[in-house]
């Protein structure tokens, strides 16, 4: 394909006129943590006939995409640093033409091995995943006794500087909501963004119904609560909400993940670990572009589905099938 192909000036448009230049990519299913909101102690990380995308399946992948007219690649999983290889995926799409901007969503065990290589990667963002500043709280919602490690990594990030930072909290009633005022105040001098997160149905049959649910109006409650005097910011994305308070220099977020307020300003595709596109996260069965890359399948091929995901994009994630049966699939496979 030739140079004046590439990143069309034409936008990737839905059918409801949201340009779509986002792609989180599940680089695996496999975690070194046990969230009581994702996964199984026992759960299956290898769908049955699959394996997890290689990484020449994902650079063509990435080119692909960037081809259709992504912009921003987020590497997620499951775990990502379980890959030997993703400071190298990170510097492949760093370096693949149209592509601006390359994030990872992380639980932050493995940093302290990988954060270098990451940064000489070029890595342009980091996500720490962290649902407690309790270590026993942490190892009742992880099954992992790693609070140390993990906090360690997430100090480090925080004295670099060098690296812009979200700390992403899933909310869970009864069990960390009474710890907002610990994280908020992680922003007081760095400018970093906390986000409260909704929790959602993809838990492996876990907890989504045993009550545990906050939603995006109580955790506003509770975040007025410890801060009567917090100004209310402009969201973007899906930080629906967003909020700071005179003198903290960074800022704090609620991300309606089930409520789904967003969905209007969706621009993003996802890529499950099974290789399949999804328009939605609520999309069931995708688009398997997996398959076509290891068939050998021409680049315009590649690029008309992601295109025909594009399309498919709904107009609001209410509509589609939130029944008991999508209830059983763990964020790791779709990419958390």
């Amino acid at each position: 394909m030739s140079s004046s192909t590439l990143n069309s000036d034409t936008p990737l448009s839905d059918t409801f006129h949201r340009q779509v230049s986002y792609a989180r990519i599940a680089v695996t299913g496999e975690c070194n943590l046990r969230c009581a909101y994702c996964m199984r102690e026992e759960h299956d990380t290898q769908s049955p006939g699959t394996s997890r995308m290689s990484f020449t399946e994902l650079t063509t992948l990435i080119t692909v995409l960037a081809e259709a007219g992504i912009t921003k690649i987020r590497l997620t999983g499951g775990e990502p640093l379980l890959r030997s290889d993703i400071a190298d995926l990170v510097a492949a799409a760093k370096n693949t033409p149209g592509i601006k901007t390359v994030s990872l969503t992380t639980n932050g065990l493995l940093l302290d091995r990988r954060l270098d290589a990451l940064l000489s990667a070029g890595i342009d963002a980091v996500n720490l995943s962290i649902d407690s500043l309790r270590a026993d709280r942490f190892l009742t919602i992880t099954r992992r006794n790693e609070f140390k490690r993990v906090k360690a990594n997430l100090d480090r990030l925080l004295s670099l500087g060098s690296v812009p930072l979200k700390i992403n909290v899933v909310m869970l009633r009864g069990i960390n909501d009474d710890e907002i005022e610990a994280f908020t105040n992680l922003t007081r001098e760095p400018p970093i963004s906390v986000r409260f997160m909704e929790l959602q149905p993809f838990d492996d049959h876990q907890i989504w119904r045993t009550g545990k649910f906050l939603g995006m109006d109580k955790i506003r409650e509770l975040l007025y609560s410890v801060h009567p005097q917090m100004e209310e910011l402009q969201g973007s994305g899906t930080e629906y909400f967003s909020f700071t308070l005179p003198g903290y220099r960074g800022s704090w977020a609620i991300i309606p993940a089930y409520t789904r307020n967003f969905c209007s300003r969706c621009n993003r595709l996802r890529v499950r670990t099974d290789g399949h596109l999804v328009s939605c996260l609520y999309e069931k069965e995708g688009i398997n572009i997996l398959a076509a890359i290891r068939k050998g399948e021409s680049r315009e091929h590649l690029l008309e589905l992601v295109r025909q995901s594009v399309r498919q994009k709904p107009e609001d994630g209410k509509t589609t099938d939130r029944g008991e049966s999508s209830m059983g699939t763990s964020m790791s496979e779709i990419g958390g």
